[in-house]
């Protein structure tokens, strides 16, 4: 049989029928006795691969991820004797590494704070212990700077490649995490309040839930999502990568300087051609109404009050400005890609929604409002058309106008606030 497993499409087609079996009922014990030879040696591309071709054929990402656990315990045994690549500080995966063993510190101090809980004998210091929880929660929920970092800037480097699948079901997960960590500081919150609602087996109960989603994580972005990144992306992109994660800032504590950078000496040219940007700067466009230059654009769009962002009659994201203070997470690295694959897999089909309504010429406009991290955000979608009233694209407009709704009466002096 061994000959058989060198031939790569009919490893992917056993390997794809071995997840098949998973997904039908079987053991996963006995499928991975059966199949033991097959995975001795998977990398994590092949296991990508696999996931991908299922996804594609009509394997529910749902049902993917629901199983991915499973799948992951699988082929441990592969992916435990594959050799970590090693990182750089100042590289990419050396920060993302730095940030998993951060919050595995926090992890093992939650782990001995719910000892001591249990240990201790006085009633009266339990409100002690239920804020020093609250607070290494809450520390830890800065993880999800983390996740918010790889899906809107490792996500779609692997998308240009024509990987989707894997890291649909890896955001599902990231979403899982995300509303255990919100559920257990909301709940440590009411503690505080009313200690008799209090149950230490229930608390570390749902805690080791969360722990354990976060820790297996680690794993998945370390021995998966790592060696396929570093498998497929160029040194321009890693490049690209670095900048924009420092851009981000960062997460936990900042990781050690380091003396990495990419070497891009084969792609360097001797004589540099200026970009279209450059070569546009100076030359004024003619627009409805006037005419500005492509800097006055930039600086006009970069000035407002709102954040904006354009997709597409493709659904491709073309465009986002850049303010000041943007409201939700940006990065270089959505430009070209699809705007379903910006938003977590569980909102995907309202995506879906505002665009066929708006192609089909149902509706021009959708809006919605919510509250977050104590501001009251607008969020507006409009249907971009042309003078014969062709679909051109999608523009979203989100605005903090928590201040605005505070405005009572009239202001017609000059009066600054700062």
């Amino acid at each position: 049989m061994s000959e058989f497993l060198q031939n790569r499409e009919y490893k992917q087609e056993i390997l794809k029928k071995l997840i098949r079996d998973l997904h039908s009922g079987q053991d996963p014990q006995k499928v991975k006795e059966n199949f033991r030879e097959l995975i001795k040696d998977l990398s994590a591309a092949e296991i990508s691969m696999m996931e991908e071709q299922l996804i594609a054929e009509g394997l529910p990402r749902e049902e993917v991820r629901e199983l991915c656990d499973v799948h992951v315990e699988i082929f441990r045994e592969a992916l435990d004797r594959n050799k970590d690549p090693e990182s750089i500080p100042g590289h990419p995966v050396y920060t993302l590494r730095h940030e998993n063993r951060e919050a595995e510190s926090i992890l093992n101090h939650l782990d001995r704070l719910f000892s001591e809980m249990k240990s201790s004998e006085q009633n009266k210091a339990l409100a002690s212990y239920i804020t020093l929880l609250k607070d290494k929660l809450l520390e830890l929920k800065e993880i999800e700077k983390h996740y918010l970092k790889k899906e809107n800037i490792l996500f779609p480097y692997l998308e240009r490649h024509n990987i989707t699948g894997p890291p649909s079901v890896m955001w599902s997960v990231d979403d899982q995490i995300r509303a255990g960590l919100k559920n257990l500081i909301e709940k440590a919150e009411n503690w505080e309040k009313d200690l008799q609602a209090f149950s230490i087996e229930e608390v570390e109960r749902q805690y080791n839930e969360v722990k354990k989603q976060i820790s297996d994580m680690f794993y998945k972005e370390e021995k998966i999502l790592v060696p396929m990144l570093l498998d497929i992306l160029s040194n321009q992109e890693w490049a690209e990568i670095k900048i924009q994660d420092e851009e981000f800032g960062p997460v936990f504590s900042p990781p050690p300087k380091g003396p990495w950078a990419p070497d891009l000496k084969e792609e360097a040219k001797e004589t540099p051609v200026p970009s279209p940007v450059q070569q546009a700067a100076d030359q004024k466009l003619p627009l409805q109404t006037g005419y500005l230059t492509l800097e006055q654009v930039n600086l006009m769009l970069k000035h407002l009050p709102i954040d904006v962002t354009f997709v597409d009659e493709n659904d491709t994201v073309q465009y986002f400005s850049k303010g000041k203070e943007r409201i939700f997470t940006r990065t270089d690295a959505i430009i070209g890609r699809k705007v379903q694959n910006c938003h977590p897999p569980a909102s995907v089909h309202v995506v879906e929604k505002i665009l066929t309504d708006f192609k089909t010429g149902k509706h021009d406009t959708a809006e919605f409002w919510i509250q977050m991290k104590g501001m009251f955000i607008h969020i507006r979608y409009f249907a971009v058309r042309d003078e014969q009233g062709r679909y051109k694209g999608t523009l979203e407009v989100s605005q903090d106008i928590t201040n605005i709704r505070k405005l009572e009466g009239e202001r017609r002096l000059l009066h600054y606030d700062d």
